[in-house]
């Protein structure tokens, strides 16, 4: 395998007094959506992310492309890629495969999901047969495999599994007991969420706690596609927000992205601003696989130019 930073060192060494930031990528579903990933990526390797993440389709639905794009990343950029990696619908076979794929396009940074059921992320969730019930099996697994710098999941508001909070920060720390690096969170609208949460993982366990939770923001440009996101996340909008946001959109046939938009750039700016203030070791920013809306969050906290 061919030696990589890992996610850990690369946030900690970034240079100057600017907070590294991070950005999540979706695997294309067509020629057309992976031109439009490709014009993406080549707009933010000039704005220098600490690493970028490629997130993986339920039940492994997008797995030969996410493993293909994924590589491209690591071989064709400057990118410090970060593949994704769900225990849904796989065999331990199948999981020691996929490690292997990513080690062999040089790819050592595996954030390990239990992943959600394919058709109905809300649905029950069933172990396969031959795989792994729990995301802290699987990242005993991935370490195992190799020389693999492993991270987690975290939830600010709560996994919406998880039984209440204290059980939800028992299994984050669990699965940063197993070897776990560091964890970036669900994406929340309510910063004091975060701040809880990492101090229930401190509490909880002090060394645990003193790794990175790095947690991840998504600038809003459209109500219906939020509220899409938030519903297969288990997640919700604080209700100020909701109302706010609802208001933007009007009652036409057709929301008011404009308006929208212009409060999900403000809400994710001051988000990013306060979560500075407290001392978050990186901001991830889910992109869609567009530039434009972090690129403009980024200029707002002076952190970067405008994407044209």
């Amino acid at each position: 395998m061919t030696s990589t930073p890992s996610i850990v060192d690369r946030i900690r060494s970034s240079s100057g007094s600017r907070i590294p930031f991070s950005v999540e990528f979706s695997p294309p579903r067509d020629a057309d959506a992976e031109a439009r990933l490709w014009r993406a990526v080549r707009e933010f390797e000039r704005l220098g992310p600490a690493f970028v993440s490629m997130t993986y389709g339920a039940g492994g639905s997008t797995r030969d492309r996410t493993v293909r794009v994924t590589g491209q990343l690591a071989e064709d950029t400057t990118l410090l890629p970060v593949a994704h990696l769900t225990a849904v619908g796989h065999s331990l076979d199948e999981l020691r495969s996929m490690c292997g794929a990513y080690a062999d396009r040089g790819i050592s940074n595996i954030l390990v999901l239990r992943g959600d059921p394919p058709g109905d992320p809300l649905g029950e969730w069933v172990k396969h047969p031959d795989g792994v019930e729990y995301a802290e099996e699987l990242v005993r697994l991935v370490r195992d495999m190799g020389d693999f710098h492993v991270g987690v999941a975290s939830f600010p508001e709560g996994h919406y599994r998880a039984p209440d909070l204290d059980h939800d920060t028992k299994y984050l720390v669990s699965k940063l007991r197993a070897g776990a690096e560091y964890s970036i969170t669900q994406m929340f609208f309510d910063v004091d969420d975060y701040l809880r949460l990492r101090d229930r993982v401190s509490a909880c366990d002090r060394e645990q706690g003193e790794k990175p939770i790095i947690p991840e923001i998504m600038p809003i440009t459209s109500l219906r596609s939020a509220r899409r996101s938030l519903e297969l996340s288990g997640s919700k909008l604080p209700p100020v927000l909701e109302e706010r946001l609802t208001r933007a959109a009007g009652t036409g046939p057709e929301e008011n992205r404009a308006a929208v938009r212009e409060i999900g750039i403000e809400v994710a700016t001051e988000m990013s601003e306060r979560l500075i203030a407290e001392g978050a070791p990186c901001l991830h920013f889910i992109t869609l696989n567009f530039a434009r809306a972090t690129s403009e969050v980024l200029t707002n906290l002076g952190m970067a130019a405008t994407v044209t």
